[in-house]
């Protein structure tokens, strides 16, 4: 075991260990949720929730023209299969709209990038609710119906929430995390790898 009164070494081998000292001390003092840069990367998310939406529309919306078919009349015969296609586009959307957030969140903050990404979902909870708030206590005095669909809502139909709206929630609620968290942890790897950097160079430069 070294002597902690001994002197410390000198060279490579220590600019290593105050490199890595100096992220140690950044991170404990730096560290943990950054609700700041979980909010911007929240509203990066609705945004791209919005683009990627209104794309997807107009992309259906084309192809049917061009194929001359009948939304309506193609919904109404096949139930099923428009509904699970629906679904699994709302997921992907959902999934690398939050990923995004999620990464703008971690590159922000730096550190504890899966945080930052819980930070971003729970940010869209808290307004979620708070917009579902307004709209009850305004009511028709806001048309909080119309004035508040321009934000991006998961499509359940409250007034009818079965078991199958229920898990339909939950899912989407899932991925939402897993894209945000995945994205938080994405974007802080880009610090880390600056840091490994700075760390590989002490130890291969012989003039440090």
């Amino acid at each position: 075991m070294t002597d902690p009164d001994s002197p410390r070494e000198s060279g490579p081998g220590r600019r290593h260990d105050e490199r890595e000292d100096m992220v140690a001390t950044q991170r404990e003092r730096f560290g943990g949720i950054k609700f700041g840069s979980a909010f911007f990367g929240w509203l990066t998310a609705t945004g791209l929730t919005v683009l990627l939406m209104g794309l997807v529309s107009a992309i259906g919306v084309g192809v049917g023209v061009a194929n001359d078919v009948d939304a309506g009349a193609l919904s109404t015969e096949l139930p099923g299969t428009v509904g699970l296609i629906g679904a699994i586009v709302l997921a992907v959307i959902l999934f690398v709209a939050y990923f995004a957030g999620g990464y703008v969140a971690g590159r922000m903050a730096r550190f504890n990038g899966a945080r930052q990404g819980f930070a971003v979902w729970l940010w869209a909870i808290i307004i979620a609710v708070l917009l579902a708030i307004v709209a009850v206590v305004a009511g028709n005095q806001l048309n909080g119906r119309g004035e508040l669909d321009a934000f991006p809502r998961i499509p359940i139909d409250e007034g009818d929430l079965t078991v199958g709206g229920i898990v339909a929630l939950v899912v989407v609620l899932l991925v939402m995390l897993a894209g945000a968290i995945l994205g938080g942890m994405a974007g802080m790897r880009f610090h880390r790898r600056v840091d490994q950097a700075g760390i590989d160079e002490t130890r291969t430069d012989p003039h440090a």
